[in-house]
């Protein structure tokens, strides 16, 4: 499992895989503070999608790119829910 080394081709990876399978996909954000390193993992099982950092200016990122992925699963959801 290779860590991607732009944040941009993580990014665009990450959507693509949410918008292929949001039901299976699943977004992992370690923090470990010894190292000073930022992980963030996006996987369905059979694609794992890797991206680490230790600068502070990528948890922006990262923080904005979970939010993203997060509003996608609430519109999802509730445009589920709203057809029932």
């Amino acid at each position: 499992m290779p860590y991607y080394q732009t944040w941009e081709e993580f990014a665009r990876a990450a959507e693509k895989l949410y918008l292929t399978a949001p039901m299976k996909v699943r977004v992992v954000i370690k923090y470990r503070h010894c190292d000073g390193n930022l992980r963030i993992k996006v996987t369905d099982d059979a694609v794992c999608l890797q991206y680490k950092t230790d600068q502070a200016q990528d948890v922006k990122k990262i923080e904005k790119l979970h939010g993203k992925l997060m509003r996608l699963m609430v519109s999802k959801e509730s445009g589920a829910m709203e057809t029932d």
